[in-house]
């Protein structure tokens, strides 16, 4: 299954326009239950919407049937603005779902994020409170997280267990303080960017997006 319609636009951001790709499922035309944003990797290390595992969770979320948001933070591609360590991008990722809510009305909101994203998404949802939140190999031990409140909805936590920029038992023990216990899945011998497991990272989204209703 491949994304379908891929819309390109610019999304009214805090600090001027946010390039972002939005995708809706095939033949779908009633009215969505469920809308996705996927936020990317670091923005200083090549992080982009076009990103192959931000790729891949929209593809699961679409499979699901929820039309995704994939957008570039402020400074990558035509994204105005520049780095902010996270703090400016978590408002950028606010502003995505805030266009997905005035776009899908009365949808709730499946948020997710792939590494230095990841991280930012866990501080996006507590100011969004998503449905449902995925995090891939999250950048948790890179970006300053203190005081950032525990997720509160149902989440997945995907770990590869030679991740090779993340120390994996670094983000196992913060996903282990968190007040609602994550549903984790451990990929032996996957590295931070799952190369040749992809199928496999789309497959667990899937089965925790439907599972959990």
């Amino acid at each position: 299954m491949t994304l379908s319609r891929p819309q390109h636009t610019l999304l009214p951001g805090p600090v001027g326009g946010l390039e972002a790709l939005v995708s809706e499922p095939p033949g779908g035309t009633s009215p969505a239950a469920y809308f996705a944003v996927v936020c990317h990797p670091h923005p200083l290390y090549g992080g982009t919407l076009d990103n192959k595992v931000v790729y891949t969770l929209a593809r699961a979320f679409e499979e699901c049937g929820a039309p995704t948001i994939r957008f570039n933070f402020r400074g990558v591609g035509s994204s105005a603005g520049g780095f902010d360590g996270g703090r400016g991008e978590t408002e950028d990722a606010l502003a995505a779902i805030a266009y997905g809510r005035t776009r899908w009305n009365g949808a709730g909101l499946w948020l997710a994020g792939f590494s230095f994203g990841a991280a930012v998404a866990v501080r996006a949802a507590a100011r969004a409170e998503p449905q449902k939140l995925v995090l891939v190999a999250p950048g948790v031990t890179k970006m300053e997280m203190e005081g950032v409140p525990s997720p509160l909805c149902p989440w997945l936590l995907v770990q590869g267990d030679v991740d090779e920029v993340i120390e994996p038992a670094e983000v196992l023990r913060w996903a282990q303080r968190q007040s609602v216990p994550a549903l984790i899945r451990r990929f032996p011998d996957a590295g931070h960017f799952f190369h040749g497991r992809l199928h496999e990272l789309r497959e667990a989204v899937v089965q925790f997006v439907r599972a959990s209703g």
